[in-house]
């Protein structure tokens, strides 16, 4: 199977919050950004795999600042790192002043979808090539993050999280 660059898996959505996305305080409901990040995510992975994905898990969502009523909100998800047949999609949340142009990154997410088959079972994807500093950075700490997850779930001795000693035990490797 060929491999891909996070790049072919872009997938940019922009939405406008508008009155109904919000709370009493005119701020954008966390559930409201936690979908439109889980949609724009899926459509990174199927993008990568080419197959139909579901969602395995929400790794980290971190909420920077409230997200206004009328704020112009774009979300761009890339796949960071691909497994067997899982792949770790992070997602960028930017506003943008509707005069100035300028966007300000509020939001980030990482989520992790698995491609698929017809009978629901799990497919092979394609390995990703990362190409930027910031696809290296997070095509690298994919498999920190993979590792810590499988531990924290019972799913993995922590003394075959080779990365993570790598981290924290360094003399060892």
């Amino acid at each position: 199977m060929k491999k891909k660059t996070p790049k072919e898996s872009l997938t940019v959505t922009t939405k406008i919050v508008l009155p109904n996305d919000t709370n009493p305080h005119g701020n954008l409901f966390g559930g409201q950004l936690l979908g439109w990040m889980d949609v724009t995510a899926a459509i990174s992975a199927q993008r990568h795999s080419r197959r139909v994905v579901v969602t395995a898990s929400v790794n980290n969502v971190s909420f920077g600042s409230p997200i206004k009523e009328s704020d112009v909100v774009t979300l761009e998800a890339k796949v960071s790192r691909a497994f067997t047949s899982s792949m770790e999609v992070f997602i960028d949340v930017f506003i943008e002043n509707q005069v100035s142009g300028v966007r300000t990154k509020l939001n980030e997410a990482i989520y992790t979808f698995v491609a698929v088959d017809q009978n629901g079972g799990p497919i092979s994807v394609p390995q990703i090539e990362p190409e930027t500093k910031e696809e290296i950075e997070r095509y690298d700490g994919a498999l920190r993050r993979k590792q810590l997850s499988l531990i924290l779930a019972g799913k993995m001795n922590p003394q075959e999280a080779t990365e993570l000693k790598r981290l924290f035990l360094p003399d060892e490797n």
